[in-house]
């Protein structure tokens, strides 16, 4: 009987931890403050892209999205103050807007930008309007068509409450053994 009561609470505190956890890392990352821009804002494929990067601390990151061939190297001086940048290529044959996803801190930070790739196919006819220079601030709004959507704090949740089931399982099937071999 108290080895069945202790299974109980060791497996209830197992999906209590498993629930609670993720929560408190979702709220930590949900206000955080990593933003990336990507310059030029719209860029047609094989072209080259900067990406700046500002609210990571340290010194390095990477910025991926389903746009860009390989991952953006990114480098700078103490990213809680200075902005870290890396360059890197639009893959050909894609068109569209796709979310932008940094790794820095340690962890990654989902769709704290964005990249339009559009084909450029037809120069212009009359003066470019100056002024903005293409480098438009990056937007959080969730891509439709983003192709890189690694798993998120849903994702977390999920498995961890499932390895908590799991412990029940485990604990009830080691409870029903030991009765069975007494």
């Amino acid at each position: 009987m108290r080895i069945r009561s202790l299974a109980l609470r060791r497996a209830g505190v197992a999906v209590v931890l498993a629930a609670a956890l993720p929560a408190g890392a979702a709220q930590a990352h949900d206000k955080d403050s990593v933003r990336a821009t990507v310059t030029p804002a719209s860029a047609a494929p094989g072209a080259t892209v900067e990406v700046s990067v500002s609210g990571c601390g340290g010194t390095t990151g990477t910025a991926g999205s389903g746009a860009f061939e390989g991952d953006a190297e990114l480098t700078g001086r103490d990213g809680g103050k200075y902005a870290l940048n890396g360059s890197t290529k639009i893959r050909r044959g894609v068109t569209g807007t796709f979310d932008v996803t940094v790794t820095c801190d340690g962890h990654p930070h989902q769709g704290v930008g964005t990249v339009q790739v559009a084909r450029h196919d037809a120069a212009p006819v009359s003066p470019v309007r100056a002024g903005g220079g293409g480098a438009a601030q990056l937007t959080t709004a969730a891509s439709a068509e983003a192709e890189e959507a690694g798993p998120g704090t849903r994702h977390a949740v999920i498995g961890l409450v499932l390895a908590g089931v799991a412990a029940v399982a485990v604990a009830f099937r080691s409870v029903r053994r030991r009765r069975r071999s007494e």
